[in-house]
């Protein structure tokens, strides 16, 4: 499934950024499952729980 996100407010605003191959989490809202906002970026060598 593809999946549209845009970041959310306190990744925009301490300019962390996203590049392509990066993990990261994501919320989904439950009405529309090809949207969401990413909360959080996976240092590498970090687990996700």
């Amino acid at each position: 499934n593809e999946i549209l996100a845009h970041l959310s407010g306190k990744m925009r605003m301490y300019r962390i950024s996203i590049m392509p191959g990066d993990k990261v989490k994501l919320e989904m809202t439950p009405y529309d499952t090809t949207k969401g906002r990413i909360t959080y970026r996976v240092k590498e060598g970090q687990t996700t729980t």
